[in-house]
């Protein structure tokens, strides 16, 4: 094999080709000492031989694309044991350009992710702090701020301080498309579980973070919260994901996130006390809403199934009344009675 060598470029021969020919040769140029660097960057003996064999250029065009990236502040060494050419390990490239709507961003999603029930990963944190170390002052400055200045409370997610294990389990699943099994237990099951699954998606709804997946057994896809898992590995078991699955359509005009079977037409009517402040939130996709002349505000909704928009609905007891449709009022009144007869 030939020596390593560190050649000087020399100049290319004056010609007559257009302005537009060289560019394009330009492009390809830089294009293909990119492509080296990722090579080099790569697991792998790549030594002068295979590099030219992949690029599909001479051992000579190699050497020349070598000089430029160490011309560039590549610092890139032969290994001699192994006659491969590597990037040095503890080499970090310059820090993107990023505006500060994008900076601000950044810290904004550090701060976020510091959140009881959202900090299950090691989030956007160690990012943060990799575009710090390579940053100038100001935009050290502005990153550090903006975390101290911004921050998330009381969100009243559910803990998930003990199943951040099992998050990251299924993400890596996902990521693999491998299979997951474990032990489940859902309060309407009356007892645990085992289960074999093909994870769709990994999903935050309202409160909680939950899995879809279909069972190995079963026709159709099902909703698992993840604190109920109390076990969870991932297989060597290749998954089937359908390549279509939309999420959206999966959980159709679900009020939280089970799906009922019965499509309803909901029409709610809130107090003039209460019409300010409902109103300020998207409570779902469907929402319409509208202010009355005695200050009162209509809210419509289509939901499939009316178990969990009852929950919501007792939570504004006294400020609202419901209109239709007659299942539901019969459900409000019903929680209503339960509550005074526990309470009363």
């Amino acid at each position: 094999m030939p020596s390593p060598r560190k050649p000087t470029p020399k100049p290319l021969p004056v010609t007559n080709r257009s302005d537009a020919d060289r560019r394009v040769r330009q492009a390809d140029r830089i294009a293909r000492v990119l492509r080296v660097l990722q090579l080099i960057q790569r697991p792998g003996r790549w030594d002068a031989e295979l590099i030219a064999s992949e690029l599909e250029c001479s051992i000579r065009t190699v050497y020349r694309d070598l000089a430029v990236l160490e011309l560039a502040g590549v610092p890139w060494a032969f290994d001699k044991e192994t006659s491969t050419y590597k990037v040095r390990p503890d080499f970090q490239f310059p820090v993107l350009h990023l505006t500060d709507d994008e900076l601000l961003g950044q810290a904004t999603a550090t701060a976020a992710m510091k959140a009881t029930g959202l900090d299950v990963t090691l989030g956007a944190k160690p990012t943060t702090e990799k575009l710090i170390s390579g940053a100038d002052n100001r935009t050290e400055s502005l990153l550090r701020e903006a975390q101290q200045f911004t921050e998330i409370l009381d969100l009243k997610l559910v803990d998930h301080s003990r199943h951040a294990s099992d998050i990251r389990t299924v993400q890596w699943a996902l990521l693999h498309k491998k299979q997951l099994t474990g032990q489940y237990e859902s309060p309407y099951e009356g007892k645990s579980l085992k289960l074999t699954l093909h994870p769709y998606r990994l999903c935050l709804i309202k409160s909680a973070w939950y899995l879809i997946g279909k069972a190995r057994d079963a026709d159709q896809p099902r909703t698992y919260r993840i604190v109920r898992f109390k076990s969870l590995r991932m297989t060597d078991q290749s998954a089937v994901v359908p390549q279509h699955f939309d999420l959206r359509e999966y959980l159709g005009n679900a009020w939280g996130v089970y799906r009922g079977a019965d499509t309803h037409a909901v029409e709610l009517v809130f107090s003039k006390d209460a019409a300010g402040i409902v109103t300020e939130t998207i409570w779902h996709p469907t929402q319409t809403s509208c202010r009355n002349k005695d200050g009162t505000v209509t809210m419509s909704f289509t939901v499939d199934g009316l178990d969990e928009i009852v929950r919501w609905i007792v939570g504004w007891a006294g400020r609202v009344r419901v209109v239709a449709p007659d299942e539901l009022r019969a459900k409000v009144v019903d929680q209503h009675r339960k509550a005074i007869a526990l309470n009363g």
